[in-house]
């Protein structure tokens, strides 16, 4: 099975994604959620309106997709589900800076997305060992 690596990137005002290792495959939304079904569109189309010879290899079997984010979009979208005073007490990084990142008002050193994508993994793993009796 083919996984095709979509990078979603936050502009001023909607979302765009675009497939880092599959030619054709662009999409964009006012939502993360409108740009991944704008994804699923384009790779629809592609099908429907071009011969299977020339798809791009990835989707002409299996695939699956895999999200990456920038950090203002990845702010953005989990921004809305926690708070940040939540994401600073899972991440360390004071809320101010990371609303400076969400905002677009300044770019992370590499180390320190390396620590918010840590502390996420972190607590997505908790949260999946969490059963409720």
């Amino acid at each position: 099975m083919e996984t095709i690596v979509m990078n979603i990137c936050a502009s001023a005002d909607s979302f765009g994604a675009y497939a880092e290792n599959c030619d054709g495959i662009y999409a964009a939304g006012n939502t993360i959620e409108d740009c991944k079904k704008d994804v699923e569109k384009a790779i629809s189309l592609i099908k429907e309106t071009l011969p299977e010879e020339q798809w791009p290899a990835p989707i002409r079997g299996e695939y699956r997709l895999a999200w990456r984010y920038d950090i203002q979009s990845l702010l953005l979208h989990f921004g809305s589900i926690m708070s940040l005073s939540g994401l600073e007490r899972l991440t360390g990084v004071h809320q101010k800076q990371l609303w400076a990142y969400m905002h677009g008002r300044s770019k992370p050193r590499q180390q320190q997305k390396k620590r918010i994508e840590d502390a996420l993994h972190a607590f997505a793993g908790e949260l999946s060992d969490v059963s409720v009796i």
